[in-house]
């Protein structure tokens, strides 16, 4: 397999998910989970995805779809990159085990389908909150904690966004 096609097999559906996982959770390696828009790839994505890659044996990324990015009010610009460009750079990365596409505003329904070991998002995030109206709730921790997996936060590089990245594209 050459190494163009081999990233592209990193990108599968909900199904083929499963599958791996449970071959990888009969070996006992353990899952990690996070999920984003991951729109103009920066150093705050890669060293946010390093860290999460090191929590576990497999990560899988879960990637807004560009209906789900455009309904979460990130501007009418956005996304800026399609989805499967976005998901081709995510899967391009090395520790990168698997990238999984989500649709809806969260991707419950896949950690509900694909049962992680750790669940992981950044540090604007509270691991400890588990009221799902409070903004800084962890969707899916709930379903994580029942199945005795670990819910985690990541502290993010400062001064790294792709908020901050387009305004100073615009010169705000």
């Amino acid at each position: 397999m050459d190494r163009l096609n081999y990233v592209e097999s990193k990108i599968v559906s909900l199904d083929e998910a499963k599958r791996r996982v449970n071959t990888w959770k009969m070996k006992d390696e353990p899952v990690v989970f996070t999920n984003g828009c991951f729109d103009i790839f920066h150093v705050g994505h890669l060293t946010y995805l390093a860290h999460a890659a090191s929590l576990g044996k497999h990560l899988i990324v879960a990637l807004n779809t560009d209906k789900s990015v455009r309904s979460q009010n990130k501007g009418e610009e956005r996304p800026i990159n399609p989805e499967l460009a976005r998901a081709m750079v995510i899967a391009g990365i090395g520790f990168v085990d698997l990238v999984i596409f989500f649709e809806s505003d969260t991707p419950l329904d896949v950690i509900r389908e694909l049962q992680p070991d750790i669940l992981v998002k950044g540090a604007d995030y509270d691991a400890e909150v588990t009221e799902p109206t409070n903004k800084k709730y962890i969707v899916g921790s709930d379903i994580v904690r029942q199945n005795g997996g670990k819910i985690i936060t990541i502290p993010l590089v400062e001064g790294y966004s792709t908020t901050n990245i387009l305004n100073k594209a615009k010169g705000v």
